[in-house]
């Protein structure tokens, strides 16, 4: 006897259906995830327009973000935090260096190797762009009190635990 399965309409029968939310979306209790998401796609679109103030692609723009949080890389360094190759970090430097963005510098101790470092003044127009979402954050923070604050942190610290247990097991059943 032929199995009957119920479908939906329109749908074809033995087709693969590729996993998504549960029927009628996420359950109106689900306030933080949906901010979650919200944040998500905010920030992802505030970087595509700090990238088009300062005229750098997505990647110059991570680069750009190393350099200034940690100084001066050696494009090595540089290279394993893109997580992209030497030979396609050079054309990162390279676009950063024309653009005015990056100086490459002599190495401090080793004459064979050059560092890459930000130019003060991208770097200062850079915080431009990022000052009203920093300020607007540190403002917000300021508001809560002591318990709001211990609360919030508490669970940003456990989102950010999701995010690194999944790039961890992630990564690791790829190089299995």
């Amino acid at each position: 006897m032929e199995e009957r399965r119920n479908l939906a309409p329109g749908a074809v029968s033995g087709a693969s259906v590729p996993p998504g939310p549960p029927a009628g979306g996420p359950p109106a209790s689900d306030v933080i995830g949906s901010a979650l998401h919200q944040i998500l796609q905010l920030s992802r679109a505030f970087e595509r327009q700090v990238g088009q103030a300062l005229e750098v692609n997505t990647t110059d723009l991570t680069a750009m973000e190393h350099l200034i949080q940690e100084g001066a890389l050696t494009p090595g360094e540089l290279s394993r935090r893109l997580d992209i190759s030497t030979a396609a970090t050079t054309l990162v430097i390279d676009r950063l260096v024309a653009l005015g963005h990056a100086q490459r510098h002599p190495h401090a101790s080793d004459r064979r190797k050059v560092v890459v470092v930000p130019a003060q003044e991208s770097v200062t127009r850079a915080f431009q762009q990022l000052h009203p979402v920093i300020g607007g954050v540190a403002a917000l923070t300021q508001e809560l009190s002591d318990d709001e604050r211990h609360v919030v942190e508490a669970f940003l610290e456990r989102v950010i635990g999701v995010y690194r247990s999944s790039l961890d097991s992630q990564s690791s059943s790829f190089h299995s």
